[in-house]
């Protein structure tokens, strides 16, 4: 091997690459060829060539010394000429180099340079670095200094310095700076070349670039990675916490020593050398004793770790927490997506509600936690989601319903209901309170009266840095007593709601079982083996383990459970956690540092009962994650082609049934009656003020009708004279105005709209009317109507203008005189029509209807008929009777009858007296308004020199006057308040209905409607599952 050492004061390495200067040999020059390179590092003064092969004594070249600048050979021979040539030309080139510093400080050069920079320097001692081999060998068991590699020392030796003319005339012709700045630029397209090769063998990854979310590119705008790198434990103090190596080297050493195999018959364990039986036995118990100090050391080494993980894992969240803020800021708003859990837990809800009747079974994977009363299920639970959610009671039964949880990942720890938008903040105690308050409300509300549990499922999604993503149920506890206060078939219908979720064959079975208790007292297990009998989807957990430990003589028992073999059922995984010490008011993180403790200090683990994945609830929750996830991707495609070939059974069916429909759901039917509904009510601001008025004035009349001509009318009629029979009038109506009418005006304007919105809402619209609404529409007119209120201060404005309408007296014209006497007419003529059905009814058929309908009177219909004679007799000989009776009267009238043998009482003789004389009163105040047909010439002269008077025609002008007056102020009041209240109110129920589910249901009812209901869910069920599936495989 041969050396080329170098003495020189510049540091710019030269790279000979077109030619290299080659010896060949004794005899043979220096010459240039092709195709070979040789490196000289730093620009030198002096060249040494040695044949290191050779013995000490062979050939080289010696730096020269002081003063010296030739080149001086060690043995003068023909061979040597050439490297003298070659020295001489790199001093020449040394020496006339431009930029080269002579006298550089020696700390400034690189180690070699300094080792062969003037060697005749008196400090210089030279130094040479160590070598390395290419493959080192690194031990895990003990951390062994490399020996060093011995190198030969290098003898200096001086020479003369000769000056060599040639050498400098060639180096300057051939201009070798040309020549290194040619190679240069070659070996650079080289390289260059080289890189693009490599580059085309790399395959092109930017297809893939989508695998990382966006977010990621972009974390070190938001995050300090620095910083973190920081805060992160050094190499030096991660070395600190690993174990010692050497020293479990040295106990393997040791155990290999003593743990011989020897033949049968002998003892596993052999001395190494003869002693003592006392000898042997200590040694037996030194073994011991090392087994299980490296048992602690694995132990103890594994729990550091686990903090460091741990550590770690709290970092990982807080920035996952950060990245999660920055994204809920709106950073990445446009990009962000629903999350996976989120997507199949709307699935799920979707499927609670659907009715399965064709034969399309909800199969989708949940995780069922099932257990026995008050075996921690519940505790365990809100391990998994880290907060105290769920309501808790000392011994007494908690869960009355379902509870469907959705774990998901968020910046904030929250939990909120599937139907409403309130958000309880689960980092603060009373937003815990509320929520366990209205877990409560929403259980007691599902359970029917006369029920412990209910069927009903209540959803909740909780969101937070670090949860799992799964889906649970936490379903009642199983009991194996019905105590009282309970409903007689409570352990049923217990019974019932588990078995109906853990029949879904994909659902994961998380079997919770008390381990403080005695495991042959476990009614949960027997019901999950039946389920599932193989044990493919079970997941057994171990609860109370602290307690168990303390109360169970033989920790073996423990290790039965867990490893499976005391119970029948089997399992996926066995488990065991700690839920706390029992304490309601224990934090989450007070409850995982006691479950931490206790399994760090436990023989359990100690002893190896029990393996460190098999203990706490951290471990379970990812067990539980990952297989929730694994049963989910196996089995959801499966059901979206199920879900598929239902809806094209139920579209099939519409066709068939319905060609010319749409396919409207209860919702879309009942926004379409709802605008059915608006556009009617607004129809009654379209109705005309003319009609109002006509309506309102015909309806009122026919309310007070009875009580003017009855109370009013006939008592005025009665007088002796016109200032008397005004009098009466005057007070009558005043009375009247004061105490009824205004009441009775309200009344009949209320009852008038009723009527006009009724007629709007139920007559036929044609070919467009649809019965489907009829039901749903009368429901909203009553719930309508019951909620209208009319405004309070009506009646006493309408009482003031109707006090105003019935004082005045003053007939202007004929045509309102002649009116006034037409209206009196058309009243005392239905009042005459209604009086004679009356006696008709009183009295029986006449002999027209005996003969031709063979109709016959009844015995009281003849005495009534006898009676009406005989007071008709009696009218006849005094037409201007009063209106009443006087006793001796009656007592004629009854002594004649039974004259003839009719035994009649006293008040039968009034009751008829009462409907002759209406009959004669008012054929009498017809005849006389016959005769005020032309009295309108005496009535504005006061009827003065005239016999004849008409106040009745006065009397009737100032009713129709008082009835056109208030037709019109209750018109106004109608048009201008009441409908557009009217209006609000129908909005109000509308939006009522719409909220109320099970209100739609009713009112909205038909084979139509849940063929149209079923179809919407299975396309909706469909669509949803299709989106997931998509955003699962994206995942992957």
């Amino acid at each position: 091997m041969r050396h080329w050492e170098g003495l020189g004061g510049c540091s710019m390495p030269l790279l000979l690459s077109a030619y290299s200067w080659v010896t060949a040999g004794a005899g043979v020059g220096l010459g240039p060829t092709r195709g070979s390179h040789v490196a000289v590092s730093a620009p030198v003064c002096g060249l040494r060539w040695r044949d290191v092969a050779s013995t000490p004594g062979g050939r080289g070249l010696d730096p020269p010394g002081d003063g010296v600048t030739g080149v001086e050979l060690s043995e003068v021979d023909t061979g040597t000429r050439t490297q003298v040539l070659c020295s001489e030309v790199c001093q020449s080139l040394v020496k006339h180099s431009s930029g080269i510093q002579r006298n550089l400080p020696l700390q400034k050069l690189h180690l070699v340079s300094r080792s062969i920079y003037h060697s005749h320097h008196p400090a210089l001692k030279l130094q040479r670095p160590q070598l390395r081999t290419s493959c080192q060998q690194f031990s895990s068991l003990t951390n062994l200094p490399l020996h060093k590699l011995k190198l030969s020392p290098i003898k200096y030796g001086y020479q003369p310095r000769r000056n060599f003319w040639p050498a400098r005339l060639a180096a300057r012709l051939l201009k070798l700076r040309y020549i290194i700045l040619g190679s240069a630029v070659g070996g650079g397209y080289t390289a260059k070349k080289t890189f693009d090769e490599w580059k085309d063998m790399i395959p092109d990854l930017s297809d893939y670039k989508w695998i990382v979310p966006d977010f990621i590119w972009e974390i070190d705008e938001y995050i300090d990675l620095e910083k973190i790198r920081k805060t992160l434990p050094s190499s030096e103090d991660l070395a600190k916490l690993a174990p010692d190596l050497d020293k479990i080297a040295e106990s393997l050493n040791l155990l290999k020593d003593f743990f011989t195999a020897g033949s049968p018959g002998e003892t596993a364990f052999r001395a190494t050398d003869h002693g003592s039986e006392s000898d042997k036995h200590y040694k037996k118990v030194s073994d011991k004793e090392k087994i299980d100090q490296l048992q602690e050391e694995l132990l103890h080494t594994q729990l550091k770790y686990q903090r460091i993980l741990e550590r770690l894992e709290k970092e990982n969240k807080e920035l996952r927490k950060l990245v999660l803020q920055k994204d809920d800021k709106g950073i990445h708003h446009r990009k962000l997506k629903k999350s996976l859990i989120d997507m199949y837990s709307e699935v799920l809800d979707v499927l609670s509600d659907y009715d399965a009747s064709y034969n399309t079974q909800d199969h989708l994977p949940r995780v069922v936690v099932v257990g026995d009363q008050s075996a921690g299920k519940t505790s365990v639970l809100e391990m998994i989601a880290q907060a105290r959610i769920f309501p808790r009671g000392s011994g007494e039964m908690m869960t009355r319903s379902p509870v469907k949880v959705t774990l998901s990942e968020g910046p904030h720890h929250v939990a909120l209901f599937k139907d409403s938008s309130r958000e309880f903040d689960l980092t603060k105690e009373e937003d815990l309170a509320a929520l366990r308050h209205e877990i409560e409300l929403r259980m007691r509300k599902n359970v029917k009266e006369g029920c412990t549990v209910s069927p009903e499922t209540i959803s909740l999604n909780v969101k937070g840095p670090g949860l799992q993503r799964m889906v649970l149920v936490d379903l009642p506890g199983v009991i194996n007593t019905v105590t009282s206060g309970m409903a007689p078939d409570t352990k049923e219908m217990i019974f019932s709601i588990s078995k109906a979720y853990m029949q879904n064959p994909n659902a994961i079975i998380l079997c919770i079982q008390d381990g403080s208790v005695d495991a042959e007292r476990s009614i949960v297990t027997d019901l999950v083996s039946q389920m599932d009998p193989h044990g493919r989807r079970t997941i057994f957990v171990l609860t109370k383990v602290d307690l168990a430990e303390k109360n169970v003589a033989s920790p073996s028992r423990i290790q039965q459970i867990i490893e499976g073999k005391l119970f029948p059922m089997k399992a996926l995984g066995y488990f065991a956690v700690v839920t706390g010490k029992g304490n309601s008011a224990e934090s989450i993180e007070a409850i995982r540092e006691y479950e931490e403790e206790f399994f760090q200090n436990s023989k359990l683990l100690k002893t190896s009962m029990l393996k460190a994945h098999q203990v706490t609830t951290r471990n379970l929750s990812l067990a539980v994650s990952d297989c929730f996830w694994k049963m989910v991707r196996e089995s959801v495609e499966q059901q979206a082609d199920s879900f598929k070939a239902t809806r094209f059974n139920l579209e099939t069916e519409w066709k068939n049934n319905y060609p010319r429909l749409r396919e409207l759901d209860r919702n879309e039917l009942f926004e379409k009656a709802k605008n059915e509904i608006l556009d009617e009510v607004i129809s009654l601001s379209q109705v005309t003020p003319k009609h109002w008025e006509e309506i309102l004035q015909q309806s009122l009349w026919e309310r007070v009708s009875t009580h003017v001509i009855e109370n009013i009318y006939l008592p005025a009629a009665q007088t002796m004279n016109s200032g008397t029979f005004n009098t009466t009038v005057d007070i009558k109506l005043k009375q009247w105005t004061d105490k009824q009418l205004p009441n009775k005006a309200v009344e009949v304007a209320w009852e008038t709209l009723q009527e006009e919105f009724s007629r709007f809402m139920t007559e036929p619209k044609g070919k467009e009317h649809d019965d489907i609404f009829d039901k749903l529409k009368e429901a909203v007119k009553e719930e309508s109507v019951k909620r209208h209120k009319w405004n309070d201060f009506a009646e006493d404005s309408l009482r003031v203008i109707q006090h105003n309408a019935l004082e005045d007296r003053s007939i202007s014209d004929k045509q309102q005189w002649d009116a006034a006497i037409y209206f009196m007419e058309e009243a005392l003529q239905a009042r005459l029509k209604d009086t004679e059905n009356a006696i008709e009814n009183m009295i029986g058929p006449d002999w027209k209807k005996r003969w031709l309908y063979w109709k016959n009177r009844t015995q009281e219909q003849s005495v009534h008929n006898e009676t009406k004679n005989e007071l008709e007799k009696m009218l006849k000989c005094n037409e201007e009777h009063p209106a009443y009776l006087a006793s001796d009267e009656i007592t004629t009238v009854r002594k004649n009858l039974e004259s003839r043998g009719v035994e009649v009482d006293p008040s039968l003789i009034k009751d008829t007296w009462h409907q002759v004389y209406r009959r004669h009163f008012l054929k009498t105040a017809l005849n006389h308004c016959n005769l005020c047909r032309r009295g309108f010439y005496y009535y504005q002269r006061h009827f003065i020199d005239s016999e004849l008077e008409c106040n009745d025609v006065v009397l009737f002008w100032r009713i129709q006057r008082m009835l056109a007056i208030t037709a019109n102020t209750l018109r106004q009041q109608l048009t201008n308040t009441e409908v557009r209240r009217l209006e609000k109110n129908v909005k109000e129920v509308l939006e009522d209905f719409a909220e109320d589910g099970e209100k739609k249901i009713k009112l909205l009812t038909g084979k139509r409607v849940q063929l149209a209901e079923d179809l919407k869910k299975v396309r909706e069920i469909q669509e949803k599952l299709d989106a997931f599936i998509e955003a699962l495989h994206q995942e992957k």
